[in-house]
């Protein structure tokens, strides 16, 4: 038996053993995607067509068109999904079906995504995810699901039990859970976006995306009045005045970039808890995101300021958990339990999260004089290394001086960094909790739970060995898989281990 979704849901049956098709608005949006692949040989072609005085290429772009249109058909067609009480699956291709399980038992995730085209239409994507840190293996995509009827299979996967009785008729849906809100995005909050520094990725992507463009279409950007003209102007300034404007530019694009990004990815943020035992989160302006974190799978909590974050106050928390992928993209993706925001409001969300508010709160032990010695040490060893490096370039090569004189300011920028980096170490066992801080550029507090460590590594460099200390990572299968708390003395390190898992480290030590 096979859970149903009724055509007024957004899937109707294809076949009588329960394979069903995507919704029919789909056949609108397929062909639109695939034509967004084909976008740049689409775009070489009509700029050939001007430049040829459209020899043969309005045939090409109808070709072209015609190959993003057929291929939106093909890949609704070849499409079906089947949900039974035991699994989920999704057979796909033509000529080479593939056909992805993935059991009930094993979701960890399960993602309800819609871009701007999917709510145009009323639809959603549904991502079944297993918590591999495998992309092409974590789970499952049904694309094009109803938007109601996203929202009920996103409930049914994580609220009810996996032997649920079997029906032909539409299964009732998971009773509706009583809902606490524990975060909601306010409009002051986007005076944080500046400060996150998510415009560099969109400087990085749109450079990427321009010079292919410019690669494709055979633009000569020299020639552009704008380009040309701010070429010029550059040129006609001192060298060191021009990097400066540059650098001046760059800043207020990512200023702007960021602020936009922050807006597009949190605007609407909620995170509520429900009494069926999971947190919620749902963010997006055009693509909105809902993530479900079952409780029991949550570990421990981070709280991660980076630099210019930290400047101003703010903080963002993410969630430490089994079936969370740990990535970059997205502001991490399904890990968000609230964006930058004051840092007071992160430590209560967290606090509120994990139950327990001494653990973000609360001062920390340091790592002693050894510690604090390292960092500068590493620090005056790299910035010498590279002013030496610099001036044998003046010497040697001709480079100009006020380079050398540049690469002079690394050496007081180099020390302020380690000293900022000595004052972050700190760690801490309280009430079931083990506490670890670092960073300088990104300065993250992780609290983790106890009872979810399951094994020590104790690690040591030559240098580390000659000043005593060691770094000690705690095992878990949450998260990073393992958190480390930086150059401790090895007394230290023992005692925090025993303190937080008694007799785990300890059977493993001899003498």
């Amino acid at each position: 038996m096979t859970t149903a979704l009724g055509p007024a849901e957004g899937a109707v049956t294809d076949t009588g053993d329960g394979w069903r098709r995507l919704s029919p608005r789909m056949l609108a949006v397929h062909p639109v995607m695939e034509l967004r692949r084909l976008i740049f040989p689409l775009i070489a072609v009509l700029v050939g067509v001007q430049t040829n005085n459209g020899a043969d290429g309005g045939w090409w772009a109808l070709g072209i068109g015609g190959l993003g249109i057929g291929l939106g058909f093909l890949r609704y067609f070849t499409t079906s999904f089947r949900i039974t009480p035991e699994y989920v699956q999704v057979r796909r291709g033509l000529i080479r079906r593939r056909t992805l399980t993935v059991p009930r038992d094993r979701i960890r995730t399960v993602d309800v995504t819609a871009h701007l085209l999917h709510r145009v239409f009323g639809l959603a994507r549904v991502t079944v995810g297993t918590g591999q840190t495998d992309k092409k293996n974590d789970g499952v995509k049904l694309d094009g699901l109803g938007a109601a009827a996203a929202e009920n299979l996103h409930r049914e996967l994580l609220h009810r039990p996996v032997a649920a009785p079997a029906t032909t008729a539409a299964p009732e849906v998971a009773s509706a859970t009583q809902e606490t809100l524990l975060a909601a995005l306010r409009p002051a909050w986007i005076r944080y976006g500046p400060f996150t520094l998510s415009g560099l990725v969109t400087i990085g992507v749109l450079v990427g995306l321009g010079s292919r463009l410019v690669n494709e279409s055979h633009v000569d950007l020299t020639k552009i009045g704008l380009v040309h003209a701010s070429i010029d102007y550059l040129q006609q300034q001192p060298l060191p005045v021009a990097i400066l404007l540059v650098i001046a530019g760059i800043v207020v694009f990512t200023a702007v970039a960021s602020t936009v990004g922050y807006v597009l990815a949190f605007w609407g943020f909620r995170l509520s808890r429900h009494d069926s035992g999971t947190l919620h989160v749902r963010r997006g302006l055009l693509t909105t995101r809902n993530t479900t974190i079952e409780e029991r799978r949550l570990r421990g909590v981070e709280l991660s300021e980076p630099l210019l974050l930290r400047a101003v106050g703010g903080a963002r928390v993410l969630a430490i958990a089994t079936g969370l992928r740990v990535g970059r993209g997205a502001e991490r993706g399904g890990s968000v339990l609230l964006p930058p925001a004051p840092h007071t409001v992160a430590a209560d969300v967290g606090a509120t999260v994990i139950g327990a508010a001494e653990p973000l709160r609360m001062a920390l032990n340091g790592h002693g004089r050894r510690a604090t010695l390292r960092r500068f040490t590493r620090a005056g060893v790299t910035s010498t290394i590279v002013i030496l490096i610099v001036l044998t370039s003046v010497l040697v090569a001709g480079v100009p001086w006020w380079a050398f004189l540049t690469a002079l300011a690394l050496l007081p920028l180099g020390l302020l960094l380690a000293w900022d980096r000595a004052g972050a170490l700190g760690h801490a066992v309280t009430g079931g909790w083990l506490v670890s801080r670092q960073g300088s550029l990104v300065r993250r507090r992780y609290v983790l739970r106890t009872d979810a460590v399951i094994g020590w590594n104790l690690t040591t460099s030559l240098f580390q060995r000659r000043a005593g200390l060691t770094t000690l990572t705690a095992t878990t299968a949450g998260g990073r898989q393992g958190y480390a708390i930086l150059d401790v003395p090895d007394a230290e390190a023992v005692r925090v281990a025993e303190a937080a898992v008694p007799g785990l480290l300890r059977q493993f030590m001899t003498g």
